[in-house]
């Protein structure tokens, strides 16, 4: 049975054993591997603010999903940016849409209004993934990075998780959730 858990320190070996499967493709800017060192910094990282989940059947970590923020500024903090990895052998079973989901139920928990997800072109599997889940594409970045020889468009998808209401509280770090909602919610998946 597949469990969804928060990310730890540990799980860096195998999350980067999975994200080096994606780095000679187009699915990710980055050219080189991190190393393990930066690659825990940033699951550190993130993790101080946003959910970061991993998805595991006893011993085998099959994917993981994780949220930050989508810019800087002060205005932008009620929007996320998400990301997705899974093991080759773990595509196609659904496991994509379930990472997302809880990891959409946990952002708007934390008071997260808008969802976005940042999609390298073509990509037929994570486009399809956006359209099934309600994301709109709300446009095209084209020729945003240039990897393997070719210029790569990038397509926006946005989806609202929650109502826009006036004067939103600051977002809850994942850490400080409901332990009780955060087992429901991953549970649930």
């Amino acid at each position: 049975m597949t469990r969804l858990r928060f990310a730890s320190k540990a799980d860096v070996p195998a999350l980067l054993s999975i994200y080096a499967h994606y780095i000679p493709t187009n699915i990710t800017f980055e050219y080189v591997l991190p190393s393990p060192e930066e690659f825990a910094r940033r699951v550190s990282s993130i993790s101080e603010v946003y959910p970061y989940l991993v998805a595991g059947e006893k011993d085998n970590t099959l994917g993981y999903a994780y949220a930050h923020r989508i810019a800087e500024r002060a205005a932008y903090g009620w929007g996320a940016e998400l990301s997705i990895y899974l093991h080759p052998d773990a595509a196609g079973r659904g496991l994509g849409k379930r990472l997302y989901q809880a990891l959409m139920d946990l952002l708007r928990l934390q008071g997260v209004r808008t969802v976005y997800g940042l999609v390298a072109s073509p990509n037929p599997a994570s486009e399809s993934l956006h359209a099934s889940m309600g994301f709109d594409l709300m446009g095209v970045q084209r020729n945003a990075g240039y990897k393997n020889g070719s210029w790569i468009d990038l397509l926006w998808f946005e989806k609202a998780i929650a109502p826009y209401t006036p004067e939103p509280a600051p977002l809850v770090p994942a850490g400080k959730l409901p332990g009780e909602q955060v087992r429901a919610i991953l549970n649930r998946f």
